[in-house]
């Protein structure tokens, strides 16, 4: 189906623009066809340029948890604005947000606030090598902690070895820093410590996947991972960009009980502002400029918009009942189109955990990077543009989560149910 505006548009964009957008899943280069231009958007609920009204499941990519144009978090906005929309300087509003948020989080006692989950990834890793006096650090394939050189990184030839860059202009030098294994995979992460004794910094995961689809941690994973820190005195860094305070108050930390050493959090900590963020215990802040060595800065950092915007969002997720809320909304979602999906006969799987939720046309479970590519994408590609031209705009790629915001009703969820039995019987 051709949106003649949002068409046009896009032809537009690529003449000025790389590609057309500014980040690029947006260019629905997964899934084929030109993206979907938004002119607005309200509650659970996009317009795009053609006039279209589209149900909502990637929710800003999962800072909209309440739905878009919330009133209480506007008002914040609109009323900051009219004081002025940066300084440069200290505000009072970064420490009343700090306080919160570190009230809200188990086992931190500070927090530092950036511009993006890019930057605070890259800080974290960054506070982690300054503390520790090591230089390399574990990922894990399919896990996305942001564009920073360390963090583009493809497996190399086994578990024991560096990973090589898989974008030009990363570095031969940063790569060799970077080792790789699978997620959920706790004997690769051993076989690393264990071929680099004494020289990784820390490990860095998304303690439930979001970037190649939902991918929940398998039991024992997490504590596996806290536990091969604690032995290598190596430090535990949760990218909870996605995940923080959207499936639980304290994130996955409280969900899981699990304790990261250092977390990272954006989206909803900004309330749809750029804001990213990375918080620990004293002793591990207390080497962040100007206490100690490791320097980061930035202009923009705390500036008051975004701070507004974050305080008005968290102070409402600290209190109700909206994680529950949310959950129970992608239970039955859950349930309905396993329901229509089983009954069409297709061979798939959905990975669901709290508010985020995926679906992956693939005959075995989706437990990593691997398992998440070898999903049928050609079947996706028709799933995704199926559910669009029935209002249903979910996310253009096989491996991104969806994300549920707590303004959907029950009708959107069952009118996107029945559009998913509607698509099915054709794939």
């Amino acid at each position: 189906m051709i949106y003649k505006r949002s068409s046009a548009l896009f032809a537009e964009a690529q003449k000025v623009i790389p590609g057309g957008v500014n980040s690029p899943v947006r260019a629905f280069k997964a899934v084929g066809g030109d993206p979907i231009f938004v002119k607005e958007a309200k509650g659970a609920y996009l317009y795009d340029e053609d006039g279209r009204k589209l149900i909502d499941y990637i929710a800003s990519w999962g800072p909209m948890i309440l739905g878009h144009a919330h009133q209480p978090v506007v008002d914040a906005v609109v009323e900051k604005a009219q004081k002025g929309t940066s300084f440069g300087m200290p505000t009072a509003i970064e420490t009343e947000i700090a306080k919160l948020a570190v009230s809200m989080v188990p086992g931190i006692d500070k927090i530092r606030f950036v511009n993006s989950g890019t930057e605070a990834c890259m800080s974290a890793v960054r506070l982690a090598r300054g503390f520790t006096g090591r230089e390399k650090i574990i990922k894990f394939a399919g896990c996305y902690h942001g564009h920073s050189d360390s963090f583009l990184i493809q497996a190399g030839s086994g578990a024991v070895t560096f990973g090589s860059p898989n974008s030009p202009g990363v570095t031969q030098g940063t790569a060799k820093d970077t080792l790789l294994a699978d997620y959920n995979n706790l004997d690769q992460v051993q076989a690393l410590f264990e071929a680099n004794e004494g020289e990784i910094a820390g490990i860095i995961v998304e303690p439930v996947a979001g970037n190649m689809g939902c991918i929940p941690p398998a039991t024992g994973f997490l504590e596996g991972l806290r536990s091969l820190c604690d032995t290598h005195d190596s430090l535990l860094i949760f990218d909870e960009v996605m995940t923080g305070f959207r499936l639980a108050r304290g994130g996955v930390q409280e969900l899981m009980n699990v304790r990261a050493d250092i977390v990272t959090y954006g989206k909803v900590i900004g309330g749809g502002l750029p804001v990213g963020a990375f918080a620990a215990r004293t002793e591990i802040m207390s080497h962040l400029a100007p206490e100690g060595p490791v320097y980061q800065a930035g202009t923009l950092s705390g500036n008051p918009l975004a701070m507004a915007a974050g305080l008005a969002m968290l102070t409402e997720l600290n209190t109700g009942d909206v994680f529950e809320n949310l959950a129970k909304k992608t239970a039955y979602l859950h349930e309905g189109m396993n329901a229509v999906l089983q009954e069409a006969g297709l061979t798939y799987t959905i990975n669901r955990l709290g508010s985020m939720i995926s679906v992956h046309f693939a005959k075995d479970p989706v437990i990593d990077f691997k398992t998440a590519a070898a999903g049928d994408n050609d079947t996706f590609k028709k799933f995704f543009h199926g559910l669009l031209a029935e209002g249903i705009y979910i996310a253009p790629s096989a491996y991104e989560s969806w994300f549920l915001n707590d303004a959907l009703s029950y009708e959107d969820l069952d009118m996107t149910i029945a559009a998913v039995k509607k698509v099915a019987q054709t794939l």
